[in-house]
Parts: structure tokens; C-alpha cells; sequence
């Protein structure tokens, strides 16, 4: 396989377990708002999260610094893409 197709697979890999993981953040916390049991989503959702996270991490990395470093770039990317996304929709909601 071509290496740059290659790191940037790992890549988009660490873009959508950033996604999952910080859009599942910003899911939780709109549910958690008007739930009846806030702690059971937080701690559930934590959970999850963490755990996808990790296996994810694992899975990617397979032994390899390179790969685990590559996919932690993606993941921290993508913190900022949800933001950006879900700030606008919050500023179009409001508007």
C-alpha cells in the first residue's frame, strides 16, 4: 500500500474516533440537561467513550508509536471540528 494512503487512513481512523468521541461528549451533555437521572448518562456515556476510545487507540496504533502519534492528530482534530460544528448549530438555534 501506497505510505500516504496509508497514514492517512490512520488519519480519518483517528478523525472519527475523535467524532465519536467529543460528539458523544456534546450528545451526553444535552441529554444529561433535562434528564431525570444526569449521572447515569455522564458516567454511561463516559464509559463508552473512554472504552471506544482506548480500543480504537489500540487497534490503530498495533505496537507502532508512528501510528498511535498520527491517529492522536486526527483525534485532537477533530475536537475542534466539533466545535466548530456545534457551535453553529447552537448560533443558528438561537437566532
Amino acid at each position: 500500500m501506497n505510505e500516504a494512503l496509508y497514514w492517512t487512513l490512520v488519519l480519518i481512523a483517528g478523525l472519527a474516533l475523535g467524532t465519536l468521541f467529543f460528539g458523544g461528549l456534546w450528545y451526553t451533555v444535552k441529554k444529561s440537561v433535562d434528564s431525570k437521572t444526569p449521572a447515569l448518562w455522564i458516567f454511561s456515556s463516559f464509559v463508552l467513550r473512554i472504552g471506544l476510545a482506548l480500543i480504537g487507540f489500540y487497534l490503530i496504533a498495533a505496537g507502532s508509536w508512528q501510528r498511535l502519534l498520527i491517529c492522536l492528530l486526527g483525534f485532537i482534530a477533530a475536537r475542534f471540528i466539533v466545535i466548530h460544528f456545534t457551535r453553529s448549530h447552537e448560533i443558528k438555534k438561537h437566532v
